[in-house]
């Protein structure tokens, strides 16, 4: 990729539209009503200059902890266009979550929806560095009194563009820094080549902005390519989800394991006819090859699986369209290396061995803020280490083996958590299941299930001894889970993501 040295990201995918002639076409579609290429060009000069009117300077950080509408893209993309450093916060957290990554990023002003303003109340008493906080009714006063045209900042492509906070299931997270470069490598060398996405195209993605997947899904990649987005502010229900399909028609929908089992095992799901998908992306865990066949015979749309991380920005490994292989993460995307090491560190070549995933690409975040040691754990010159394990098949596919430290060894024998999981999904009772390592009376560890059930099924002995079987004709016998404890549902991070430390 060639990128000029003076390089502006909001810049790029704004003007890239106006240049092409799409003033007048909808580039957002939320909740309030439909904003265009032209209009959105107008709101980010605006907020840029309203941030530099509060006395914001280059280089500082603003925090966004708002839902998402148009006005979240225009803050977000009139900061980087001022050269000020957005901070994208997880609309889900606690206070005290927010009162932590407030000032550990000593971020001057805070943006939040009036909907989550209780989460927010005394933050300003304890959070020093912090200058403002500004509700989205009075952002839109500051909007509309802000000059209609400003000047971008002459920021460079290796500058610092924006910060997102990782979701690790355990600790503190960490503030993962990107560069103005970031954005547009992720669509140059996914979302075209990979996704296929083209300016005829409309989105949604039930992950939100502040995630790097929905970041990339509702933004980066449809101003790329001049697409249309659906935004929602609501959380992603399968019936939020199915009212947007329908109603709105997109053909690219970006989801998630998890919520694509919950909107199949819906009563509700539309008929085909309803619908217009023609791809769907799904990534954050592995997805079990039973709800990709279904998903795509219910939809008529590809399913493709991938992964991508907060540290890489967007997907680095995924199935192709025409090219989808059940059970796997696919191949490299274009412009990123990818390597399996041992825990020596030594290269890992035959098929079927594990060995952790780590990706060389364009796209690596240069630190986590503040935490030296955390960021030479992770980056490592110009490898980046995810924390994954996999394998390759004999083709050439790679095949999703689990948390690094949640792989068990049983009988001397690594098992993967994820591959249990998906024989478990793959029974006609389940809707999710999670697997973690427990000790036997002879303190040897061995899979532990924890299951929860579709909608009228319930729990008992009987159903226990069937799943067990169940995923002992689907795995080596092995592999069966020697415990299962059946829950309402399962501990998640504020992104989805199973908790198993809580499990264990």
């Amino acid at each position: 990729m060639e990128l000029p040295r003076t390089y502006n990201a909001a810049v790029d995918l704004v003007e890239r539209n106006l240049a092409a002639g799409r003033g007048a076409k909808p580039a957002f579609v939320d909740d309030s009503g439909t904003t265009t290429y032209a209009q959105l060009a107008e709101r980010v000069d605006r907020a840029a200059n309203a941030l530099r009117g509060l006395g914001i300077k280059r280089e500082q950080r603003i925090a966004i902890a708002m839902l998402d509408s148009a006005d979240w893209v225009a803050l977000f993309l009139g900061a980087i266009k001022a050269g000020i450093v957005p901070v994208a916060l997880n609309t889900l957290l606690t206070p005290a979550d927010y009162e932590y990554q407030l000032n550990d990023s000593r971020a001057r002003a805070l943006f939040i929806s009036l909907a989550l303003q209780k989460s927010f109340d005394g933050m300003q008493a304890k959070c020093p560095h912090l200058k403002y906080v500004v509700n989205d009714a009075q952002l839109k006063d500051l909007l509309q009194t802000a000059d209609a045209k400003a000047e971008p900042a002459a920021t460079l492509r290796d500058e610092i563009c924006f910060w997102l906070y990782s979701s690790g299931s355990t600790g503190a997270p960490k503030g993962t820094v990107h560069l103005h470069s970031h954005l547009i490598a992720t669509a140059d060398l996914y979302a075209k080549p990979v996704l296929g996405i083209r300016e005829s195209d409309t989105v949604f993605s039930a992950a939100k902005l502040f995630f790097a997947y929905g970041l990339g899904n509702s933004l980066t990649f449809p101003l790329a390519a001049g697409a249309t987005t659906i935004l929602m502010a609501e959380r992603p229900t399968p019936d939020s989800v199915f009212k947007r399909l329908v109603d709105r028609k997109p053909t690219i929908f970006y989801g998630v394991p998890t919520l694509y089992a919950a909107m199949l095992a819906s009563p509700n799901f539309p008929k085909k006819e309803q619908l217009a998908l023609r791809v769907c992306t799904s990534a954050g865990e592995a997805l079990p090859p039973e709800i990709l066949k279904r998903f795509t015979e219910r939809t008529g749309a590809e399913l493709l699986d991938g992964i991508g991380s907060t540290e890489m920005l967007h997907i680095f490994l995924s199935n192709r369209p025409g090219d989808v292989r059940a059970g796997t993460t696919g191949k490299p995307v274009p412009g990123y290396q990818l390597r399996l090491v041992d825990d020596a560190g030594d290269p890992v070549t035959k098929p079927g061995e594990l060995g952790e995933l780590q990706i060389s690409g364009p796209t690596s975040a240069i630190m986590y803020w503040n935490q030296r040691e955390k960021t030479k754990n992770t980056f490592q010159g110009p490898w980046t280490r995810s924390g994954d394990k996999y394998s390759l098949d004999k083709d050439g596919y790679f095949v999703y083996g689990g948390r690094s430290d949640d792989m068990l060894k049983v009988s001397g024998i690594y098992v993967s958590p994820a591959e249990v999981e998906a024989a478990l999904v793959s029974h006609d009772s389940v809707l999710e299941a999670a697997v973690v390592g427990a000790e036997d009376e002879n303190k040897l560890v061995k899979p532990k299930a924890f299951v929860v059930l579709k909608p009228g099924k319930s729990g008992n002995e009987e159903l226990k001894v069937q799943l067990q079987q169940h995923v002992k004709d689907k795995l080596a016998p092995y592999k069966y889970p020697r415990w299962i404890q059946f829950l309402n549902e399962l501990p998640k991070t504020a992104t989805g993501k199973i908790q198993r430390f809580k499990l264990r």
